[in-house]
């Protein structure tokens, strides 16, 4: 059985219980039911990139998406959600189709973009969505939720606030520019990201990570107030977001900081991320991030949450 370290960019997580492999969305859905029904322990998943997996998976069940295609229908795009984000970002480059331009890099499958609504450097792939076919568990079929239905926000879907499921396809409705402005836009964003350590690399430890680890905090403008006055701070609607890296660091902890004998630590890129320095289990990894979160709750009175997907912890 193949353990989920090999399946995670991060490299933790045991073996689990049973594997199983959807090349199609036929299966996809067969798999899903499969796992819902038999067990409160399972995981749909695709490329591992936002996921932190226990190193005791052995009571779990796992689907794997590998389902793949894209199809145009007139001036709109329906992807299948295990074709790989990255790869996606350079079709629709070459095509002409703007609005993920500045996604380029971000590791995982289509299929998860809209639950994590991935964004960065001023996009967000909620603006180009139209809408996600959606194996709902609880009904038990298929539906397609249009955009507004999918409630999008900072980094936040519905499906990540109770709508269990599964997505199937995605649909975008892209605008139009130059194919090669597109392309050197996305060439100029991966430059930054793996600057950041934040492109994956098998041979650089620094990129064993789930990229970001922690989300901006949004805060109220009284309580932004209350901070130093070089915090970076951004306006959204009435409220503040802060800058997570910017208080990790300010709280004391610099990057490239593991925990004595840990093989976990934060990027020497980037104070953002918590890499695996080689041999790291997934334990190693959560005392890492409790370690930041308490610091910085004691420091700056703020609670930072979690990005990625802790599977298997309480």
């Amino acid at each position: 059985m193949t353990a989920l370290a090999k399946l995670t960019t991060i490299r933790v997580g045991g073996e689990p219980k049973q594997l199983y492999f959807a090349d199609t969305k036929d299966e996809l859905i067969q798999f899903s039911k499969k796992v819902w029904q038999e067990s409160e322990n399972y995981l749909i998943l695709g490329c591992g990139s936002n996921v932190v997996a226990c190193d005791d998976m052995s009571s779990y069940q796992v689907v794997l998406i590998e389902t793949k295609g894209i199809e145009v229908i007139g001036n709109r795009v329906k992807v299948q959600a295990g074709e790989i984000w990255g790869s996606f970002v350079d079709t629709a480059n070459a095509n002409g189709w703007a609005g993920i331009e500045s996604l380029a890099g971000i590791p995982g499958t289509v299929g998860a973009s809209p639950i994590q609504n991935i964004g960065a450097y001023g996009q967000e792939v909620s603006s180009v969505i139209r809408s996600v076919e959606f194996l709902d568990q609880e009904l038990g079929e298929v539906i397609v939720l249009d955009n507004e239905f999918c409630e999008f926000g900072y980094r936040d879907s519905v499906f990540k606030r109770g709508r269990k499921g599964v997505v199937l396809t995605v649909e975008f409705e892209f605008g139009q520019a130059d194919p090669e402005q597109l392309k050197a836009k996305s060439e100029e964003v991966i430059a930054q990201r793996r600057a950041k350590g934040m492109v994956l690399d098998r041979a650089d430890h620094d990129t064993w990570s789930c990229g970001s680890f922690f989300m901006n905090p949004v805060v109220s403008e009284s309580f932004a107030r209350t901070l130093p006055l070089d915090a970076p701070q951004w306006e959204v609607a009435d409220q503040v977001k802060l800058s997570a890296a910017w208080l990790i660091e300010q709280a004391g902890i610099p990057k490239g900081f593991s925990l004595p004998g840990s093989n976990a630590s934060i990027s020497s890129k980037h104070a953002l991320a918590i890499t695996n320095r080689g041999g790291a289990t997934a334990t190693e990894v959560v005392e890492l991030a409790r370690y930041i979160q308490e610091t910085v709750a004691n420091r700056f009175g703020i609670t930072l949450v979690p990005e990625p997907n802790l599977v298997g912890f309480n």
